[in-house]
């Protein structure tokens, strides 16, 4: 676990935090419509890689080098384990010269998560959570505050940016029975310590790429919080495009509460 912990805030101190705020021209491009990438994800990328697998010689499903072969996320399903990178979270964060950005990895056995480590650079906090051990910061051993029994006094993030636009409406339109609702901070490196540790009480996130979801979801559950499919299914890393819809909360009441709210059952 240290040793995962001390490649990924290696890599950020070569690759990622020199640049912050310091790109130059030509270190931005865009990768799909609306999604940037810098120069900083790659070689960052390229570091951890190159070092999770001295480390455990199994495959490495990045970010970056899935967005230049698909194919390459295959691998959640089809090798009994595999490395989850990603090497700047919250890019556009990043390039906009906003500290809420992580770096992260995870580890994922036959289809779970095992074991996973956030990095938030601009305050050098680094998480960690290992299944059935536990979660930790900066080794504190982090258990989830009790949230409100009052859904009028639940705060709460809704992702609403990949929901068509009949789902979107019902969604926020239920959200007006909960406290504070907020768009995110754009990094579920930043968004799951939020909940973690009791700044937010659930988040509804749509697009549930495996890179973005699967170290955040780990450290919550371990912390004693709830990250589950709105049928109620564990949240597993899922190639892109496989699944998507994802409810995570502060405990399996407000799951359970939360959900009913947002769907109006």
């Amino acid at each position: 676990m240290d040793k995962v912990a001390e490649i990924l805030a290696e890599a950020s101190a070569e690759a990622v935090e020199p640049r912050f705020r310091a790109l130059a021209a030509g270190e931005v491009m865009e990768k799909a419509p609306g999604e940037v990438v810098t120069i900083a994800d790659r070689e960052a990328e390229a570091i951890i890689a190159r070092r999770l697998r001295e480390l455990l010689p199994v495959p490495v499903v990045g970010e970056e080098a899935v967005a230049a072969d698909p194919s390459l996320a295959q691998a959640l399903h089809d090798e009994p384990a595999v490395w989850l990178v990603d090497p700047v979270d919250g890019t556009s964060n990043f390039v906009a010269g906003r500290p809420d950005y992580a770096v992260m990895c995870s580890l994922v056995r036959s289809g779970r998560t095992v074991a996973s480590w956030i990095r938030q650079p601009a305050t050098g906090t680094a998480y960690r959570a290992e299944l059935g051990a536990g979660a930790w910061r900066d080794g504190e051993r982090l258990t989830r505050p009790p949230a409100p029994a009052d859904p009028a006094k639940l705060t709460g993030v809704l992702k609403s940016r990949f929901l068509d636009p009949d789902q979107r409406r019902l969604l926020e339109a239920n959200c007006s029975a909960f406290g504070e609702i907020s768009p995110g901070r754009s990094a579920a490196g930043i968004e799951y310590p939020d909940v973690t540790e009791g700044r937010f009480d659930f988040i509804f996130y749509w697009r549930t790429l495996p890179w973005d979801h699967a170290p955040g979801s780990l450290l919550l559950t371990e912390a004693g919080g709830v990250a589950a499919r709105m049928d109620g299914a564990p949240y597993r890393p899922e190639a892109p495009g496989c699944e998507d819809g994802l409810l995570v909360a502060a405990d399996p009441h407000t799951w359970e509460l939360t959900r009913g709210i947002l769907l109006g059952t």
